[in-house]
């Protein structure tokens, strides 16, 4: 096949992989009957109401939530603390976790400043909640009090704590406890409930994660990534909930399990509650005022008779989706890091490519051994597609004579081509099977590069200082397309003018279509180019060298 089909065969396989993901992020599967948001009382402007677990609760403590309040959410004190990886602001209107900041990844925008995570600030809010379920417990609009305003893990300590002391109601004693591990993005949320009173009390507690729909900031309208809910199940596997299916109440997510997570989902970073499995639990997702969404997980604390206590915590993940670390944490949570329809493969290149950066401690290096590599695993693909092709360049004068011969009548020059083609031995569809096999490659190493949060602010060289964003001044993008028109000029010219054209434009499209592909990316494409230019080279001199009569006088 020659060149020119080759990049619109490319153009045409990149224009489908991209429709296919953009009707994958459209499509979500059907609501299954009998399923759906977890309904809650109502609420007054930008309140978040107390979920309601679908169970009776027993008579001592009736589902009965306390009356929302208008407005947006109250302001306490801040409880601030520190560890080796967060700086975290805890208010005590609600015991909420209401900013997080990342200590060891950088901010997408200004590089000089760390990333955060959970935050409320102007239009955008994403917090952290959990509260109990029962007459007069606290929830998320309880105010606690703490003597503790500043908080820092000792050099040497494992973890700190922050204890938040709610007003004893009804004779119910709950004391909200936030502890902070090292070197870890798990903090674990937890109740101790102490019962005086003289009645059995069998209360729930609820976790949850308040977001607006707004994509992160630096999200690219030409690279879109999934802003939005997850839920997995062992039974049911790993399923995507959209803020608008919410609102359409298209919720096909498993109710009630034994088992599972509920994840807010974001590129790069996701915030998890993970209940211990083999524990009941019921998730919910809903639409608040102000275009505020909740999605959270109920979990029975059990019965509690007068005189004793009982205790109950559940972790958070808030952090990046390190794939290493999301898969000791809880079943499936890995599955959080989307490398799309062709996982099977991105998810070894990932492995190997991470693998190559342990001994070479530079992605970009890694990324150009990982070409080579790959370029020789297909050597022998390529080896025969340019074979083919060099065949069919010494057969271009021929060509432009049965052009010539038959004029405009192309069927009978098709069959008089297909003769030659037939007599000389020569496939021409040889030259698309190395593009062929190489694109499921490409597409899944545009994931893993997109995807991966290990590759995020990578550095290669002087330049570029991010291999999963666009090259800044285009200079990989220009080297590639100077790369293809130098291809075109070791394979036949087309007969056809019209083709020959268009086969001189199309490395230059080519090339503008990679200015928004990332750095990563381009970068393997051209390493890729470079030695099929050697090998197409070397294999051209050398048959050109074995025709008959080469080198007499």
């Amino acid at each position: 096949m020659d060149t020119q089909r080759l990049i619109l065969f490319m153009l045409f396989t990149f224009s489908v992989f991209f429709l296919m993901d953009a009707w994958q992020k459209d499509k979500q599967p059907q609501p299954v009957p009998g399923q759906a948001a977890l309904p809650g009382p109502a609420s007054g402007p930008a309140a978040i109401p107390v979920p309601t677990p679908t169970r009776p609760l027993t008579a001592a403590a009736p589902a009965a939530a306390p009356a929302a309040a208008s407005g947006a959410m109250q302001k306490g004190e801040t409880v601030r603390v520190e560890t080796d990886v967060f700086v975290a602001d805890i208010d005590t209107a609600g015991g909420d976790l209401r900013r997080l900041e990342l200590l060891t990844h950088r901010d997408t925008l200004d590089h000089k400043k760390n990333f955060v995570l959970l935050q409320q600030q102007g239009e955008h809010t994403y917090v952290a909640q959990s509260g109990l379920i029962g007459n007069d417990l606290p929830n998320h609009r309880t105010r606690y009090t703490t003597g503790e305003r500043e908080v820092k893990l000792a050099a040497g300590a494992d973890r700190v704590s922050v204890r938040l002391n709610a007003p004893s109601a009804d004779g119910v004693k709950v004391t909200k406890i936030y502890t902070f591990h090292r070197g870890s993005y798990a903090i674990d949320v937890g109740y101790e409930i102490e019962n005086t009173s003289a009645a059995t009390i069998q209360p729930d507690a609820y976790f949850q994660l308040v977001r607006d729909s707004t994509p992160p900031a630096g999200d690219s309208a030409m690279l879109p990534t999934y802003t939005g809910i997850a839920v997995y199940t062992d039974k049911e596997k790993f399923q995507k909930v959209n803020f608008t299916d919410i609102d359409k109440g298209k919720i096909s997510y498993p109710k009630k399990s034994d088992d599972g997570w509920i994840a807010l989902l974001q590129h790069y970073f996701l915030s998890a509650w993970l209940p211990a499995n083999n524990t009941p639990r019921e998730f919910y997702t809903r639409s608040l005022d102000k275009g505020l969404y909740a999605a959270g997980v109920i979990v029975p604390v059990g019965t509690i008779a007068p005189g004793a206590r009982s205790s109950l915590t559940v972790p958070l993940y808030a952090g990046p989706q390190e794939q290493d670390k999301l898969s000791q944490l809880a079943p499936g949570l890995e599955l959080t890091i989307d490398y799309g329809w062709l996982t099977v493969i991105a998810k070894p290149l990932f492995w190997f490519l991470q693998w190559l950066h342990q001994w070479v401690s530079n992605w970009g290096v890694a990324i150009i051994v990982l070409t080579v590599i790959i370029k020789a695993l297909f050597y022998p693909l390529s080896a025969a597609s340019y074979r083919s092709m060099a065949r069919m360049s010494i057969l271009a004068p021929r060509m432009q004579k049965l052009k010539e011969q038959y004029g405009d009548d192309r069927q009978r020059m098709n069959q008089a081509m297909m003769e030659m083609y037939k007599t000389e031995k020569i496939n021409p569809l040889g030259g698309c099977l190395p593009i062929v096999v190489q694109i499921p490659v490409f597409i899944a190493l545009y994931w893993v590069l997109l995807a991966s949060v290990e590759l995020r602010h990578a550095p290669f060289i002087w330049w570029i200082d991010d291999l999963s964003a666009a090259d800044p001044y285009f200079v990989l993008p220009l080297l590639m397309g100077a790369t293809m028109i130098f291809q075109t000029y070791l394979n036949p010219v087309p007969p056809d003018p019209v083709q020959a054209k268009v086969m001189k434009i199309m490395p230059v499209a080519f090339s503008i279509f990679f200015f928004f592909f990332p750095a990563g990316l381009v970068l393997y494409w051209l390493i890729n180019n470079i030695l099929s230019i050697a090998q197409q080279w070397y294999i051209k001199r050398a048959m050109e060298h074995a025709k008959p009569g080469h080198g007499k006088k």
